[in-house]
This record gives structure tokens, C-alpha cells and sequence, in this order.
């Protein structure tokens, strides 16, 4: 692992990926080596492959991350940013690290934590943990807590220090808690303040946005929480609720089906799932077996919500499975919107063949109009059929109401590329809004980082100035979506580039805040690659 400067400079760390990507696309033998050694898609790859791969900046930072023992760019720039902080002034790095270790849920902001980064800071500044005791509970120094505590007991309950926090919760909201190292630690100081008449169902008041221009609201945080919604840890969640944490603090259940290893222990604990979201929040994942254990925990026909939970299972493209599921335990296959559209029509319009059968073998098929006809066909990407519905109904897509209609931003918003772009193709109202964010289909397209959409939906007249349902367009979309990455294999760079090449403006410096630029008049944060590109750098060009 390569050492790191006293002084790291992101800048300069910048242009060493820009080095290296600029030998890469040389083929130098020496660059391709580097990348086989830290970037995991590149790993074991012989060197024609990994030239075939095209890799671009972002995998240069990645590799650059890597080398000096990072998992991503991300928290190497944030580890540097901490440590320039702690040189411009000393007193700033408690909240520096509380904003690494926490997400914006509890510190504020738009990020996620980086426990790695956090490691590398405690690495450099272990006094953190000796002169704050909020920080000990979030890195496990027992000892602290403990001295902590016998000079003050008062202090094992009190919300206070820079986050407002309980000891409680500030050790088990800790991201720390995913290394091993210190999950122990935290695990034996949980135990330490529990014992010392910790009240496990402490809350305090917490205020998160979905966006910058959004206003907050404000939620209750608990210490159930920070274990089972947002660490996943279910040593530290049995702990909990074996001192009496409440499995229904109203938001342990929801948060926890992220990555339901503690699901389980929460709903034997007693965790109701009825007159909760739980079961909607499921269905935002593709897992059958959590599904079906929510359901079995259902104790009333009011709890599974009428038909609402079948619709939504079809909007989220669940699986037939889920809707046999959901069958057996009486929901009605007939149910319909509130636009008075059927089940049945409703997966169609969705491109779901399958989970159509399934409800046609239920007794629910109904006929469907030309105008369902003709969206099912352009959901299930079958250009033919939709082309012959129009040769006899050429008024087809303009007659199309506006449920109709959304289907466009609705599949885009599903990934679904294909379907998008034959609607975009048979003269579909490219910027018509839906999804969960009522945006259009280029900004579902721009939000999931795909370029081929993105292309597709501009050259068929697409704009770049409508709003979405946050109160901006797509360049925010942009922004916010290259720094967040929400699609694992998404290609932002791509889509700056198409929306550069369809009038968006590049990018000035903003002189107030380096890690930010200037468009149109607003200042907005990019992922590094693609503030390289609006800001017209080119890589061979930048190391001249």
C-alpha cells in the first residue's frame, strides 16, 4: 500500500490519475499492471483485456484509491479533505470526523459516511476519541465512556455534544460498526452504557432532505435504528431489544428491509407490520423470502391494504411469485386504481406478461381498448404489434390519456431502455413527468446514468430546462446523481456529454468553493470525471 504525504494534496492525487489513464490509453505496459493490481474489474486480466475495458477516469481514481488503501475515490478525497481541514484550523476536526462517520441523516448534508476514511483519520488523530466522549461512544473506547460516566452519570442519557446525540446512539449509528476492529469495541461500549441505565428507547429529533432545494423534515432517531436500519448488525440489535428497545420506534422495520438480516429479529420482537409502510418498502426490493415473512406477520385483511399493495407490487415490477403471494393471502386480483384501471391492464402497461397470467388464471383478465393494447406493446418492447395498433389507430399516441402517457418516464425510471425509446420513437410527449419523483424521462434516464436513453430522448426534442418534482432540471439531476452514483454501472460522463452536445453549458470555476463549478449562473458538485469534462479538460490536454 502506498503512503500518503503528510500534506496530501487532492489536487495533485487528481493529476496522477490523469497520469495514469493518459499511459493507460498509451498502452504503456506499466499502467495496465497497476490497474490489474487494484481495480477489481481489471483483476487477473491479461493486457489486451484490460486495454478492450476503455476505463476511464473515474476507474483511475478508483485505482489511485486503492493503492493508498482506500475502497473508492470518494474516501480518499474525503480522508484529504479532513486532514486540509485540521491544518486550516485544529478545533474543525471533531465535526470533520462526525461527518465521516455518520450519514447526512444524523449530520446533515447530502453524503453517505465513509468508515474507511474515518480509520485513516483515527490512524492520524487517535487523541479524537480521548477528548470527546460522544466520539469515544462512536469509536468504542470503552475506557472513555467508562471515566466519562463515573464523573457524570447523568451524562449515559443526555442528547448533547456537536450532533445533539445520545451516547446510545451515537455508538450504534456509528459506520464503524462495519469494520471489524472496532465493531467489538462499540459492541462491549453498547453494553456498557446499557448497563449503566441507558434508556434503549431514548429518541432524538433529526432533520433530512431529499434534495438541497427540498424543505427538511424533521424524524426521530433511536438507537434500534443505528443497529438494525442502518449498521445491519444483529449481534447489536438482539442486544438491544433484549434491554427493552421498542421494535416499533417507526422506523427500525422500514430501514431494516435495506438488508434484512435483522428483519426477523425485530418481527419476533414483536414488530407490527400492519398500519406500516413495510410491506410497500419491500417491494422496492426483488426479495421474495423477506416478502413473504412480512406477510406471515400481517395479522389482519386490513394490513395488507386492499389493492394498494398489489398495484404497488406491479409498479415496482415485482416478480409473479409476489403476486402469488399476495393472492394467497385473499388480496383481490380484480382490485383496480383509482382511475378505475384493473390489475391485470396495469401489468401489461408495465410489460409484465408473466405477472398478467397470473392474474388472468385468477379470473381477472379483462379486454383491453387499442389504447392499452398499444402501450402493452411498447412495454414489452415489441415494435412490431405497436406499429400495426397505429396503422389503424394513427391518432395513436396523441389520444393516449395522461395515465397512459406516464408510462414513458415510468419505464425509463425501471431501467427500461428498450420500451423508452420505441415510445420516444412513435412520438410519445418526450417530456411528460411520473415516477416517484415526477420528472421526465430524460431525467430518469440522466438520474440512472444511462447515456444510451439519454441520447435517445434529446434527439427526439427532449428538454434540458424542465423541472422535476425537486424544482430542478437536469444538469441538477446530473449532479447530484454522478456524486451519489444510485445506479451501480452508470454512465454520468456519458450523459454530460450527450447534454453538452445538446446545448447544456459547460462549466465555470466557482472561486468560493474549489470543489464545485459554476453552470448557468448556479453552482452545482459533479463526480470529479465529469467536472473534468465540463470544464472543457481534457486528459492528454491537462498534462501539458
Amino acid at each position: 500500500m502506498k503512503s500518503l504525504p503528510n500534506r496530501p494534496d487532492i489536487d495533485q492525487l487528481k493529476r496522477q490519475a490523469k497520469e495514469l489513464l493518459a499511459a493507460y490509453r498509451r498502452g504503456a505496459p506499466e499502467a495496465v499492471d497497476r490497474f490489474r493490481k487494484a481495480l477489481p474489474a481489471a483483476a487477473g486480466s491479461r493486457h489486451d483485456a484490460i486495454v478492450a475495458l476503455k476505463l476511464r477516469l473515474h476507474d483511475a481514481q478508483s485505482c489511485i484509491a486503492r493503492e493508498h488503501g482506500f475502497a473508492s475515490w470518494a474516501d480518499l478525497r474525503a480522508f484529504v479533505e479532513a486532514v486540509r481541514m485540521h491544518e486550516r484550523d485544529p478545533a474543525a476536526l471533531p465535526l470533520a470526523f462526525l461527518r465521516l462517520v455518520y450519514s447526512s441523516d444524523i449530520a446533515g448534508g447530502m453524503t453517505r459516511a465513509r468508515p474507511r476514511a474515518v480509520a485513516r483519520l483515527l490512524e492520524e488523530h487517535p487523541q479524537l476519541s480521548r477528548r470527546d466522549p460522544w466520539i469515544a461512544c462512536a469509536t468504542g473506547d470503552v475506557d472513555v465512556v467508562s471515566r466519562r460516566i463515573e464523573a457524570d452519570a447523568a451524562w449515559v442519557d443526555r442528547p448533547d455534544g456537536l450532533l445533539e446525540l445520545t451516547p446510545l446512539i451515537a455508538a450504534t449509528h456509528s459506520s464503524l460498526l462495519s469494520i471489524p476492529d472496532y465493531r467489538d469495541r462499540i459492541h462491549r461500549t453498547v453494553d456498557l452504557l446499557i448497563d449503566m441505565g441507558a434508556d434503549p428507547n431514548r429518541t432524538v429529533a433529526k432533520q433530512w432532505a431529499a434534495s438541497a432545494d427540498s424543505p427538511p423534515e424533521e424524524w426521530q432517531v433511536s438507537a434500534l435504528h443505528g443497529a438494525a436500519g442502518v449498521n445491519f448488525d444483529p449481534d447489536l440489535t438482539r442486544r438491544l431489544l433484549a434491554a427493552g428497545a421498542d421494535p416499533n420506534d417507526g422506523e427500525s422495520l422500514y430501514h431494516s428491509l435495506d438488508n434484512p438480516v435483522c428483519t426477523p429479529l425485530l418481527l419476533e420482537a414483536g414488530a407490527v407490520v400492519g398500519g406500516t409502510n413495510a410491506l410497500f418498502r419491500s417491494l422496492d426490493f426483488d426479495d421474495i423470502k423477506t416478502f413473504r415473512l412480512l406477510l406471515s406477520h400481517a395479522k389482519k385483511p386490513e394490513d395488507l391494504q386492499g389493492g394498494r399493495l398489489l398495484l404497488w407490487a406491479i409498479r415496482r415490477r415485482r416478480s409473479p411469485a409476489h403476486i402469488e403471494a399476495l393472492l394467497k393471502e385473499g388480496v383481490d386480483p380484480s382490485t383496480k386504481t383509482k382511475d378505475g384501471v384493473s390489475a391485470y391492464v396495469q401489468a401489461l402497461r408495465y410489460g409484465l406478461t408473466e405477472v398478467a397470467a397470473v392474474l388472468d388464471s385468477e379470473g381477472a383478465k379483462v379486454e383491453l381498448q387499442d389504447e392499452d393494447l398499444f402501450v402493452a406493446a411498447c412495454a414489452r418492447n415489441d415494435a412490431d404489434t405497436a406499429r400495426r395498433i397505429r396503422e389503424r389507430r394513427p391518432d395513436l399516441p396523441a389520444a393516449l390519456g395522461e395515465a397512459r402517457l406516464r408510462m414513458l418516464p415510468e419505464l425509463a425510471a425501471a431501467g427500461c431502455t428498450g420500451p423508452a425509446m420505441l415510445m420516444a420513437d412513435l412520438g410519445w410527449p418526450i417530456d411528460i413527468r411520473g415516477g416517484d419523483w415526477s420528472a421526465s424521462a430524460l431525467n430518469q434516464a440522466v438520474f440512472r446514468g444511462d447515456a444510451k436513453l439519454t441520447r435517445h430522448l434529446l434527439l427526439r426534442g427532449a428538454s434540458l430546462t424542465d423541472k422535476h418534482g425537486y424544482g430542478d432540471n437536469v444538469c441538477g439531476t446530473l449532479s447530484w446523481a454522478s456524486v451519489n452514483r444510485p445506479v451501480e454501472d452508470g454512465d454520468w460522463l456519458g450523459c454530460a456529454e450527450a447534454l453538452v452536445e445538446h446545448g447544456m453549458s459547460f462549466a465555470e470555476r466557482d472561486p468560493e468553493h474549489p470543489e464545485c463549478v459554476i453552470v448557468d449562473g448556479t453552482r452545482r458538485l459533479f463526480c470529479e470525471e465529469v467536472t473534468a469534462f465540463l470544464l472543457g479538460q481534457e486528459i492528454d490536454a491537462s498534462l501539458q
